[in-house]
């Protein structure tokens, strides 16, 4: 079993404070998988991730454009259509969300093992 990364260095404790930042909380990650899987629309993200809350997807769409992660493309037909895309620098967030979705069933199979 691997140990944890030491975090004696105080700019691995920042960088990992950091990473927690851009993609900590509950709804940053589901939202850029919807994302990624094809929600570009406001209204479409939303309906894809259960119980997130208008006020909650502007705030985390904010924020992840703000990070670099995702941008935000106003087309000025009539009606106004804004559209969510991914970046180039999204795509680290592939082995994250990976990682997680191992360890979540690793953690479920040890809660009802118990």
């Amino acid at each position: 079993m691997k140990r944890c990364p030491p975090l004696g260095d105080p700019a691995a404790l920042r960088a990992l404070q950091d990473a927690l930042y851009v993609v900590g909380g509950k709804w940053k990650l589901p939202i850029v998988q919807s994302i990624c899987n094809g929600n570009h629309r406001f209204r479409d993200i939303e309906r894809s991730i259960p119980g997130i809350t208008t006020r909650m997807l502007s705030k985390e769409l904010k924020e992840l454009e703000m990070n670099g992660i995702i941008s935000r493309t106003v087309h000025a037909d009539i009606p106004v259509t804004v559209l969510y895309e991914p970046t180039d620098y999204s795509k680290v967030y592939g082995p994250i969300i990976m990682a997680m979705i191992e360890f979540g069933l690793v953690h479920q199979q040890k809660m009802r093992a118990q």
